[in-house]
């Protein structure tokens, strides 16, 4: 059958063959992995990194915060160029130009052609995220085949970062630091022989880019990543923080109030506005601010007060994934089509709170089996069920012209989710260790029982945190069971 191009403000008629449908899935979750395995690879490496460039302490944290504050603030803008250009044009755009990018950061020489090669991999993968999230909405239109694909991409965007942390520990102890990034090229091109099965588009025209919207929102998220990142360092309470915390808010607010009057908005208001799309950008920022939180507060409490080796610490996620996977692919998508998405949602976030306050009976002498195993189960089966209907009711019935920023603006919520979860659950955690040693004296064989004290803080906080958002994304998202054929795909 002959592939026809489609108008992007034509949605339903990119309509593959089945086949076809299915193998650009695959080429689509490839490229989609090799962005949510970036989120937590390079963690594995920075220590191997910082030795061999000869970075400071404190200015490590940069090869963690170029990526995200790229990637963070320009996520929207990324997502309307998608819609202007194509989606598959701009697909095959972020997809060269991120393995470009992790190319320059594996050969880098020194500290700031690192930074500057990983600020390049944020702001790709800003194009590419939202392109491959928009493709996959218009090309499963199908109730029951989009609930099994979401399924599948929800699986990725939840357990990539497990999978990162288990690829990272094995190129770190057996090649090399910078085969975390290097492995970021055999996916793109592997990701790119999907040009021949993604279907093809035409952009909606002459770009028109609403500058001011662009500046606001992209200095906006811009203070809020940054001020979250300096928390670590500076306290919540310093003047730095809550004036970069305080200007981010401010910035977009006023971002809002613009958008509601410009005539070509970077991100419409009848986007966000909707209480479903509006309800799954909610869960999955709640999501993911606890995974990858806790990602990094349990990667130290394997590695620093347990001893494991970086090889034995990713090994030591795999129930995580495992069950992210039976989650997301075995029960969202066979129980998508056929109940409100609250109905998973909501308890998917309670599973997770679950999750993580198991890990407050954690101390130095708990063991795996009775102390992270079954914690990480609860947590893999409810961010399964919470992720799949989230990222497949992101881009519930909004306009085709606007799907692009609809899926930016969900990969915007998990971003910024991810990196308000790290930022806080450390400085809480950090904050309860040093309060602990002082208490104590500061006694060093002392220091694993602090850290672990610290941790416990961190993931108290976290559940807390997922329990409420549980019940507010029950009295808010009202969204009903979808209908037999009914479409939740974009519409005219």
């Amino acid at each position: 059958m002959q592939q026809r191009s489609v108008d992007v403000t034509e949605p339903r008629q990119v309509e593959e063959p089945g086949r076809r449908r299915w193998i650009a899935l695959v080429f689509i979750c490839l490229a989609q992995l090799m962005i949510v395995l970036d989120a937590t690879i390079v963690n594995i490496a920075l220590p191997s990194a910082q030795r061999d460039l000869g970075v400071s302490d404190g200015d490590r944290q940069w090869i963690i915060t170029a990526y995200t504050l790229a990637f963070g603030g320009l996520l929207l803008l990324g997502g309307r160029i998608a819609d202007y250009t194509g989606r598959r044009r701009a697909f095959l755009i972020g997809l060269f130009g991120f393995a470009g990018a992790s190319a320059l950061g594996g050969a880098a020489s020194g500290f700031g052609v690192l930074l500057a090669a990983r600020a390049c991999q944020g702001a790709f993968g800003a194009l590419l995220a939202p392109s491959a999230l928009s493709l996959l909405a218009v090309t499963f239109t199908r109730p029951g085949e989009r609930a099994k694909a979401f399924g599948v991409f929800g699986a990725i965007a939840a357990g990539g970062g497990a999978i990162g942390l288990i690829l990272g520990g094995l190129l770190t102890e057996y090649l090399d630091w910078r085969w975390c990034l290097y492995v970021n090229v055999p996916i793109a091109v592997l990701s790119a022989f999907g040009w021949y099965v993604l279907p093809a588009d035409r952009g909606s025209g002459r770009a028109r880019v609403d500058v001011p919207g662009v500046l606001l929102a992209v200095c906006g998220l811009v203070a809020i990543v940054y001020g979250c990142s300096r928390a670590e360092s500076d306290g919540w309470s310093s003047v730095s923080v809550v004036g970069l915390l305080a200007g981010g808010v401010l910035l977009l607010a006023v971002f809002a109030v613009v958008e509601s009057r410009v005539a070509h908005p970077l991100l419409p208001v009848r986007v966000v506005w909707d209480r479903t799309r509006g309800s799954a950008y909610f869960g999955v920022a709640a999501g993911m601010l606890a995974m990858f939180g806790m990602l990094l507060l349990l990667t130290y409490h394997l590695q620093v007060v347990r001893g494991y080796s970086p090889v034995r610490t990713g090994v030591a996620f795999l129930p995580l994934t495992a069950a992210v996977l039976v989650s997301a692919g075995g029960v969202a998508s066979r129980l998508l089509p056929r109940v409100p998405p609250r109905v998973l949602m909501a308890p998917g976030l309670l599973l997770v709170a679950a999750g993580l306050a198991w890990l407050v009976r954690l101390d130095a002498g708990t063991s795996y089996a009775s102390g992270v195993l079954p914690a990480q189960i609860l947590v893999g089966l409810g961010m399964g069920v919470v992720m799949a209907p989230a990222m497949n009711y992101a881009t519930h019935e909004v306009n085709a012209r606007d799907s692009g920023v609809a899926s930016a603006t969900a990969n915007t919520a998990q971003q910024v989710g991810g990196s308000i979860g790290v930022a806080l659950l450390n400085t809480i955690a950090t904050s309860a260790t040093s309060d602990y040693m002082r208490e104590h004296r500061g006694d060093p064989r002392l220091l694993k029982a602090g850290l672990a004290h610290g941790f416990t803080h961190g993931f108290l906080t976290a559940a807390a945190i997922l329990a409420a958002a549980a019940a507010i994304l029950t009295a808010l998202m009202n969204t009903p069971r979808p209908t037999h054929g009914e479409p939740t795909t974009p519409q005219a």
